[in-house]
This record gives structure tokens, sequence and C-alpha cells, in this order.
């Protein structure tokens, strides 16, 4: 029996632990983001990352008002422009999409954090708004997916 449980155990720290690919952008795309210049008055920035160390085998749909950004792996960051107002961001989960509402105002970026979560058959993803300074730190700790 403590063989069984020490090997599910391992199985688990595994599948939570491993790595995922998606398509990547150009190196110097993800440089000139990097820099965190303000977009034009009439648009947001936002980045969404992922840099966390659970769940580095799950892979997770982004979505900005419904529409797929991309699907998610640790250590990288999608960039969105659009226009300012608030904007539903979702991500998929283990029974549904979690979602936050992100007040925007024009000639800003923001930054969102996506998580990974132990879920009952496999870890969710959840998002959350985070300050400026986090989100620059963390950004610039991961690279730019397609």
């Amino acid at each position: 029996m403590y063989k069984l449980l020490i090997s599910s155990i391992l199985t688990t720290c595994v599948l939570l632990t491993g790595c995922a690919s998606v398509p990547m952008e150009s190196k110097e795309k993800d440089a000139a983001l990097k820099t965190f210049t303000a977009p034009p008055a009439d648009k947001v920035g936002i980045y969404i990352y992922r840099n966390s160390f659970v769940g580095q085998a799950l892979k997770k749909n982004v979505y900005i008002n419904d529409s797929l950004v991309g699907e998610s792996a640790n250590k990288i960051y999608f960039y969105r422009q659009i226009a300012p107002g608030t904007h539903k961001l979702a991500t998929e989960s283990e029974f549904s999409n979690n979602e936050i509402n992100l007040l925007t105002e024009g000639g800003k970026n923001y930054f969102v954090e996506q998580y990974i979560r132990m879920g009952v058959f496999v870890g969710g993803a959840n998002l959350k708004q985070v300050s400026e300074e986090e989100g620059k730190k963390n950004v610039l700790e991961t690279n730019l997916a397609k």
C-alpha cells in the first residue's frame, strides 16, 4: 500500500511539474515588448503571463472578450492591444472558465497573471490583475507566445 501511495504522489508531481510548449514569437518582438512602452491613447496594452512552479505540464486557453488569445504554458506571456473600456478575460479551468473583468483606460499597460491551482481531476487555472511592478518583473522572466 505504501509503495502505491508513493508511486501515485510521484506520478502527480511529474504531471504537475513537467514542461509544456506553445508556438513562440521572435526574440526581437519579445525584447521590444519588454521595454513596456505605453500604447497609444486610444489603446490599452494587456500582458497576460504565467510564471509558476505548479502545473508546468498543463496548457490552458486564455480569452479576451470570448476571443481566444492562445494556449498558455509556464514561463510565457501574451500581449494584446485593444480599445479602452471594460473587458472580460477568461481562462480554461477544470469544470468551466474562470473570468475577471478588467476596467481599462487608454494609453496604459495592464498586467494579468494566470496561475494554476490543484483541481479534483486536473489542475485548474485562474486569473488575477497584478500591479505594474509585479507584472513587469514576471514578464521579464517569461517569453512571448504567439
